[in-house]
């Protein structure tokens, strides 16, 4: 028996040759993936590789162009998510898809709920099944317990309850853990253990190297909608992954061209934000980059979203450059020269329909204005500007946003606000969801803005990222800067135990 027949019989999902194009954009190009019975298969790349669009195509999101599907050896048609899921195969996006106001039992089984608008349903047998399910996961909490009342954690653990209750063969996670303490993840991957051996089989997509090494049994690399490589996991680390995923090794993710100086550009003092922030101050240097950190829900994004005006209620005090500011709104903000990248570029930092230029634009439109119009010429020399200098991946300024990738979009989105000639910018997780590639150019851009002179505050959860990142570090803890720290002289453990309201002694 050959290699490949003997390969395809114990594959659970064989994807064979599938093509997709959009727009200006090869998305895939006759790209293989196959899926065992019980094993965690890792599907990585650069923002932009082909990662999600083979996902939807599995999943029925999108009809592929060409190629074959099988599940179990035998060809299927996935048309809709529907479908998808009656073939048991389901996806665990990082938006969770849960109701906040309903128990857990009504998530897992909120179908069988909509089937039953009369009410016929056996509350007692779905609180049976449901505490049956999240016991094989290791979840102790009642099933009637409300899903806002849950951890970010116990809240995945509940998407992934659901989809066992649906008798699911294939569940794909995409980031799992991006918004996870570390002790969820090492939760995470026990579940994930237990799914490897139910026979579950579990496709994993991930830009934390770390993790992809630690969890899955198999890796594909994809590249530019191409597959480079399929290996065991034993024989790959990540030099390799990363040579594989950019074409080239990368020297060094950090950089620091930039020599901050002593003039006191932004002061914030004693900002408050009711049920969020209090009494925060802080300072930030003309060329120098600010990390702001802490645990979820410590108060960090709602900072900067005082300063920059868009939190109801704020109340404290903001100079600039010594001069007392009024920042009632954004566009306060915009006006004394502060852009803010927020965490949630989809929902809050683009216009997914709208193009690139349109989008960089967005901020930028009264500078762009002539006698009452918009000049359109202007707009789209601004456009290319920005495109070639933060190497925007696009097939023309016209492309709808919606089909980059994720860290082109997010380059969109400085672009936006660099158009604006700001003095402070402000990023929350501006590397969350891109990869290493992606990363390394991210950090190259925050030192090179750093080095003109601006002011870079940036809110990250990612602790190697602040440390490497900023030269000086505020941590929060239940909505108060606890303490500030020089970053080339901290830890990851010293920041930890300041941001879970300890006191940390070196040495203990």
């Amino acid at each position: 028996m050959g290699v490949a027949r003997a390969q395809a019989e114990q594959s659970l999902v064989q994807m064979v040759a599938i093509t997709k194009a959009f727009p200006g954009v090869l998305a895939l190009d006759r790209v293989n993936f196959d899926l065992r019975e019980g094993e965690v298969h890792a599907l990585i790349g650069e923002n932009g590789a082909g990662k999600s669009t083979l996902v939807k195509i599995l999943t029925g999101v999108y009809a592929k162009d060409s190629g074959e599907i099988k599940l179990r050896g035998r060809p299927v048609d996935i048309q809709t998510p529907l479908a998808a899921q009656a073939l048991g195969i389901r996806i665990i996006h990082q938006e969770f898809n849960l109701v906040n106001d309903m128990s857990i039992q009504e998530n897992m089984f909120l179908e069988t709920l909509a089937e039953n608008p009369w009410g016929f349903v056996s509350y007692g047998e779905l609180r049976k099944q449901s505490a049956k399910v999240l016991q094989t996961l290791g979840l102790d909490v009642s099933p009637n317990t409300l899903v806002r009342d849950l951890s970010v954690g116990e809240q995945q653990t509940v998407e992934i309850a659901t989809a066992l209750s649906k008798e699911a063969d294939v569940i794909i996670m995409d980031e799992p853990t991006a918004a996870l303490t570390d002790a969820e993840v090492e939760r995470l991957f026990k579940i994930i253990d237990r799914l490897r051996s139910q026979g579950t089989a579990v496709v994993y997509i991930s830009h934390k190297l770390d993790e992809v090494l630690a969890i899955a049994d198999r890796a594909t690399v994809l590249r530019d909608g191409r597959l480079i490589a399929t290996d065991d996991i034993a024989n790959l680390n990540r030099d390799k992954i990363v040579r594989m995923m950019v074409g080239r090794p990368l020297q060094n993710m950090y950089v620091r061209h930039r020599s901050p100086s002593r003039e006191v550009v932004l002061e914030v003092e004693n900002l408050n934000i009711p049920g969020r922030v209090k009494n925060a101050s802080l300072v930030a240097h003309r060329g120098e980059v600010v990390g702001i950190t802490g645990l979820m829900g410590a108060g960090q994004y709602h900072l900067v979203r005082g300063i920059f005006g868009a939190a109801a209620g704020a109340t404290g005090t903001i100079r600039l450059l010594g001069q007392e500011i009024k920042i009632n709104s954004p566009w306060d903000a915009i006006r004394h020269g502060i852009g803010l990248l927020t965490e949630n570029r989809k929902e809050e930092g683009l216009v997914l329909a709208l193009n690139v230029m349109s989008n960089i634009s967005l901020a930028s439109l009264q500078r762009l204005n002539r006698f009452g119009f918009l000049d359109h010429q202007r707009e789209r020399s601004q456009a290319l500007e920005y495109v070639k200098e933060l190497h925007i991946r696009t097939p023309s300024l016209d492309q709808e946003v919606e089909f980059l990738s994720g860290g082109n979009q997010q380059k969109v989105v400085l672009a936006k606000w660099l158009a604006t000639e700001p003095e402070i910018i402000v990023m929350a997780e501006p590397t969350r969801g891109v990869d290493v590639g992606a990363k390394a150019e991210a950090y190259r851009l925050i030192d090179e803005l750093a080095s003109q002179g601006k002011v870079v505050l940036v809110v990250s959860s990612e602790l190697p990222e602040v440390i490497n990142l900023s030269d000086r570090i505020y941590v929060m803890h239940e909505g108060r800067i606890v303490v500030e720290l020089d970053a080339t002289k901290t830890s990851q453990e010293e920041i930890g135990t300041y941001a879970t309201g300890g006191t940390y002694n070196e040495g203990d």
